[in-house]
């Protein structure tokens, strides 16, 4: 009787989830409730897990949950350790949930709310989840290998090579990009700087109290750091009022970038118990009580999207960044639906971290599902908004012009209707001197945040939600920039382990003091052309960070899709093997034209061209000639990096075909670098 009507609540579930994925996607002409984007996100995340997740952990992968993990087999206190499975969930959830399904979904509105919405249901949970959770599998099955490793050791030297460098090159562009976001995000806020600042030692705190103080006490140092860390936004309003505490916490870019930088270094140096555990940890609860809090209050709400369905913008015209919809939308969403920069985190914190293989559907498949849902809640702030709202937000001022009035006369020609006092008053009640030209995404996402939670918790208390999310979303990134520097010096290690064996020993410490400080001067460098771009650096970084995301998905699932094969689960290699194809045709697409596009809002070389010519011609103010010699070089060089990648990443490919024809041709292939088993001791 159990079963007959548990199969009758899972199709009841199918068929609330089809209905209002028939509503959010044939809606035109009319005002569609954001309800229906809520509903038909969670009956699809659902059935997903339940079903697709678990055949894929029984059969496909064959999770062992009496076999030893690396962190139970390696503990060394240091790098392996195990771990509760929550707080690994916490941490993994922190690391993989950075800038993309924030940002993504917040820049791809523009081509309207329908064709984003859907890239991130159907992407997380035919691609992204499985990318997440298979190379979590083969990682824990490797002692924790990195994805460049594990390319090296099962498809050939030659592929491997190419992923080593290729993953590495790729990660220093990723974090480079989530340090800008931050960056631009607390550029000029002392209230959300100073409440960034004060989760630092509000994570080591709790590092040392879980550790030293009162050890096992999770719950005890759990509710600790959440109450630190809601007093410190409330503190960041009183600082923000404080004439002298204000002016400490209220510098530029560049200054905030070099911060940034130190904090790289440190979270890459110290123990993982110390910083990186806790404030992930810590991070991860801000996280999703933001967001529950964020559903609940449009589950109470029930705002109406503003944002048209489709919009002319789809032919590449768009303000906030150029290219058609096709491959762009699927390269600016990035981590909501799929993303590379998750099987980094998959093949190297986590699996050191991971005490049982029944963990890695969870952690691996689930913490995909919920940043697909973060990402539905980005895409829903943002296009709550007014479209005139939302687009004098996010287009940069080189676009729509540098004077208020110039801005809201170029909107309005658009069709979308704003004015200047509308903006004015909109950026009073968020504590804000103005918010045209607040380009990244991370403002207007603020901005729809505030005014949801606002409407329902307290308008009156608008500054302190827009400023609360702020913090909410530089928490989000930065957990993944640290998490993604550790990583990163785990694959340099990788790299120059084959120069000198002991600079690979990952506890050595002058090997991890080098190999930090280079992974933090790379993405260093990148984040400071960012910063320095009059344009605030998203023209610039965000494409190339999107090609070079799903570049690193396909190389993660070239190396997953080839396992399969040489495990003789040729008939199940589908599974990666689908969303592989997928990424090809929009990675290479997407390469193709930042390379060679006339246009210069998407080719690099284009830009890079056309602004010597003005430059020569002394067509540029004073300001942009300054550093006009340093953005031309950027966009080459950025140009140089596409095609580097898209390189790697066909060697990549063709080298796991070329494994995989010696496999079905019977000749000899290298042997699997899985480990043999060890039965678990763990109760």
């Amino acid at each position: 009787m159990s079963t007959f009507w548990s199969r009758v609540g899972w199709v009841g579930i199918a068929v609330m989830g089809a209905t209002a994925l028939s509503r959010v996607a044939l809606a035109r002409g009319e005002s569609l409730n954001a309800l229906w984007l809520i509903t038909a996100a969670v009956c699809v995340y659902l059935i997903a897990y339940r079903f697709y997740s678990a055949w894929i952990a029984a059969n496909v992968l064959a999770i062992d949950a009496t076999r030893a993990t690396p962190a139970e087999r390696l503990n060394n206190g240091r790098d392996y350790v195990p771990t509760n499975r929550w707080v690994v969930f916490g941490h993994h959830f922190a690391a993989i949930a950075g800038p993309g399904p924030l940002v993504g979904p917040t820049l791809a509105a523009q081509f309207g709310y329908l064709p984003g919405t859907l890239w991130i249901l159907i992407g997380a949970v035919l691609g992204g989840a499985v990318q997440d959770m298979v190379t979590l599998f083969l990682s824990t099955r490797r002692n924790g290998r990195s994805l460049g490793q594990m390319a090296r050791d099962e498809i050939g030297a030659i592929g491997g090579t190419a992923a080593l460098i290729g993953t590495f090159l790729i990660m220093i562009i990723l974090i480079a990009v989530l340090g800008l976001v931050v960056v631009n995000a607390m550029k000029h806020s002392p209230w959300g700087t100073s409440t960034v600042a004060a989760t630092i030692p509000i994570a080591m705190l709790v590092g040392v109290y879980m550790r030293y103080i009162r050890p096992g006490r999770v719950l005890e140092a759990s509710l600790l750091g959440v109450i630190l860390l809601l007093a410190a936004v409330v503190l960041g309003g009183w600082v923000d009022h404080h004439p002298l505490l204000a002016a400490w916490f209220d510098h530029e870019g560049l200054p905030l970038a070099f911060s940034v930088i130190a904090y790289g270094f440190a979270a890459a140096v110290l123990p993982v118990w110390l910083l990186l555990a806790p404030r992930d940890y810590l991070s991860t609860y801000m996280k999703l009580g933001t967001v529950l809090m964020l559903a609940i209050a449009i589950l109470w709400l029930r705002p109406e999207i503003h944002m048209p369905a489709i919009t002319p913008f789809i032919d590449g015209s768009g303000p906030i960044f150029g290219g058609k919809l096709f491959p762009f939308v699927f390269i600016t969403i990035a981590c909501g639906a799929i993303s590379g920069f998750h099987a980094l985190i998959a093949s190297g914190t986590t699996p050191k971290l991971i005490s049982s293989e029944a963990d890695i559907r969870m952690i691996g498949y689930g913490a995909m599902l919920l940043e697909s849902f973060v990402a539905i809640m980005a895409m829903i702030a943002a296009t709550v908004l007014e479209p005139g709202v939302y687009f004098a937000i996010n287009s940069p001022a080189g676009v729509v012009g540098k004077e208020a009035l110039d801005a809201v006369n170029t909107i309005s020609r658009w069709g979308y209707q704003v004015s200047v006092e509308q903006m004015q008053q909109l950026a009073s009640a968020m504590g804000e001197s103005t918010l045209f030209a607040r380009t990244g995404g991370a403002p207007s996402l603020a901005v729809g945040m505030a005014s949801i939670l606002g409407t329902v918790f307290g308008k009156h208390l608008l500054a302190l939600w827009y400023h609360f999310a702020i913090m909410f979303e530089a928490i989000f990134i930065l957990t993944t920039l640290d998490a993604g520097t550790r990583v990163g010096r785990f694959m340099l290690q990788d790299i120059l382990g084959h120069l000198h064996p002991k600079l690979g020993e990952t506890s050595y410490m002058p090997s991890v003091i080098l190999t930090s400080a280079l992974v933090v001067a790379g993405w260093g460098y990148f984040l400071y052309i960012g910063v320095i771009d009059p344009n605030g650096g998203v023209n610039i970084l965000w494409p190339l960070f999107g090609i070079a995301n799903q570049m690193l998905a396909a190389i993660a699932l070239s190396v997953a899709t080839g396992v399969l094969i040489k495990s003789g689960k040729v008939t199940k290699a589908w599974v990666t093997g689908l969303p592989l194809l997928w990424l090809l045709a929009i990675t290479s697409t997407a390469a193709y034209q930042k390379l060679l596009s006339e246009d210069i809002r998407v080719g690099f070389f284009a830009a890079a061209n056309d602004l010597a010519k003005k430059l020569s011609s002394g067509l540029l103010p004073p300001e942009k000639a300054a550093v006009a010699p340093q953005l031309i070089f950027n966009q080459q060089l950025d140009a140089w990096l596409t095609l580097f990648f898209v390189v790697m990443l066909w060697v990549v490919v063709l080298d796991m075909v070329r494994m995989s024809w010696r496999y079905f041709s019977h000749q000899t292939i290298r042997p699997s670098s899985e480990v043999d088993y060890v039965a678990s001791t763990l109760a």
